[in-house]
């Protein structure tokens, strides 16, 4: 016998039961899915789809993959992989053996691959769903863009850029102040052909000068140069010697991010000075601001008393945190070991800054201030996603850690060395919703937080001359390689999560 309200629930016409899902969390819906048919009918053809549109988790290695999920197979994926974030548990797994040399690497990641940049050469991992719908990374190729008797031509930065979905389109900049548009050729399924490549060589920097940062978003592309050049140009013309702006931030820079969604177009750029992380608005009749729009600082510095430093990363904050989606919340990786993040919607609140001749700008500190009590080394590289679309990573210039935060419970961070426990900095670093992919000066590696990981996801690893000498600690039938990790308010010692 239905109990009566269940009785009178379902008598309820479509819509206003719809409006009843909206709020279910994921066990609401599968008790309210087992009551009758009809609830079970609205649970999986109302139900779990907009629960999924209204809890997304982008993942671009998973993008094969979710195409092959019903919206219930995706929703039980989303919610054990946030449970496992909770936990901290995680599959480990180195993607290469050690390089030959000590390289500054750089990631670049699309729905089709996952691209290192290492010296002079690119290595491709592609993503694709096993017939049983898990998410593949398969190791694809490398190119090598060497050239004979050229100096200087380790890569500094690579951008996938548009090319009508064939994810095979990259900008690489290098050292000798070159730029090109590699277009990646995969051999043909089942061949056994080598990765290719074409290139074409684009408008450099000027002579002594290159890019040390690419950002992409939608068509635009905003290059930086090592000596605060700042350029955005649509990807299209990037054979074209004029841009459509270019200013000059006169400072030693490292990191850009570019927001042309946002209601409010802005560049942000991470460099060294007493003014290390600048906003410049971007108006669609005069592009790049040649002057900061807003000055970022610390949580104690004031328009009398800039101190010097420098902001290595940058990323748009969790969608999933207090201050909302918002493209205007930005997350910076500094010097001196923090995370800080600021809501550029709202700086009225704070005096000015002197910024050049008779131009001023207002002085933001931030609304978030995130660190590793442990530890005091810069951070190298910034990304946001993570669990529930709420976690902060943070590679640091040291030992090769990676450090996490909830944005919800700040105090609750922790941190964890990249399998070899490399004395190596983490240069680069990508945070989807079940996986972290990062790159040290010896090899990429990735931290798989989804659930029912095999070792057929990832790519094999033969056992090389070098094996016993690259720190790799894994026991034959074992899943993950052997991390140490430590809780932020812990002992530091790692024996949190035994």
């Amino acid at each position: 016998m239905t109990p009566p309200i269940l009785g009178s629930l379902s008598t309820f016409p479509t819509e206003i039961l719809i409006l009843i899902l909206f709020p279910l969390d994921p066990r609401d819906l599968v008790l309210l899915s087992r009551t009758c048919r009809r609830m079970h009918d609205l649970v999986y053809e109302i139900g779990w789809p907009q629960y999924l549109a209204s809890n997304p988790r982008p993942s671009q290695s998973l993008t094969s993959a979710r195409r092959s999920w019903s919206p219930v197979k995706a929703v039980r994926y989303d919610t054990l992989t946030d449970r496992a974030w909770q936990r901290a548990e995680f599959v480990a797994r180195p993607l290469s053996r050690t390089w030959a040399a000590k390289e500054q690497s750089t990631l670049a990641i699309s729905p089709s691959r996952l691209i290192v940049a290492a010296g002079t050469v690119l290595y491709s991992y592609s993503f694709h769903a096993s017939a049983a719908g898990q998410p593949i990374i398969s190791w694809e190729g490398n190119i090598s863009l060497n050239e004979t008797h050229v100096r200087g031509r380790n890569i500094t930065s690579i951008a996938f850029i548009e090319d009508g979905g064939q994810d095979q389109t990259l900008l690489v900049a290098f050292q000798e102040q070159l730029v090109e548009r590699i277009i990646l050729i995969p051999p043909a399924q089942g061949s056994d052909a080598p990765l290719s490549f074409s290139r074409t060589p684009l408008a450099a920097f000027p002579r002594g000068d290159y890019i040390e940062s690419f950002s992409t978003n939608g068509s635009h592309v905003l290059s930086l140069s090592s000596n605060g050049t700042a350029r955005l140009s649509l990807h299209n013309a990037l054979d074209n010697c004029d841009p459509l702006s270019q200013i000059d931030l006169a400072e030693r820079s490292w990191k850009s991010h570019l927001s042309v969604s946002s209601s409010t177009p802005y560049a942000a750029f991470g460099s060294t000075g007493k003014k290390p992380l600048t906003v410049h608005f971007i108006s669609p009749d005069d592009g790049l601001s040649p002057t900061p729009s807003l000055v970022l600082h610390t949580e104690k510095s004031t328009p009398d008393s800039l101190s010097s430093s420098a902001v290595y990363g940058l990323s748009q904050a969790p969608f999933s945190s207090p201050w909302g989606a918002s493209p205007q919340i930005l997350a910076s990786g500094w010097f001196d070991g923090k995370v800080r993040i600021y809501d550029i919607r709202c700086p009225s609140s704070h005096h000015s800054v002197l910024t050049g001749e008779d131009t001023s700008a207002p002085l933001l500190r931030p609304v978030l201030c995130l660190n590793d009590r442990w530890s005091t080394e810069p951070i190298y590289s910034v990304a946001c996603g993570g669990g529930s679309g709420a976690h902060v990573a943070a590679g640091t210039a040291r030992h090769s850690v990676v450090s996490f935060w909830d944005v919800r419970n700040p105090r609750g961070g922790w941190s964890v060395h990249a399998p070899g426990n490399d004395r190596s900095p983490v240069f680069s670093v990508l945070l989807e919703g079940s996986r972290l992919f990062g790159a040290t000066e010896m090899r990429p590696f990735v931290y798989d937080f989804g659930p029912d990981a095999t070792v057929d996801m990832f790519p094999s690893i033969a056992a090389g001359p070098r094996a016993n000498r690259e720190g790799l600690k894994h026991k034959p039938g074992v899943l993950s390689y052997r991390v140490s990790k430590y809780r932020h308010a812990g002992s530091g010692l790692g024996d949190e999560f035994n």
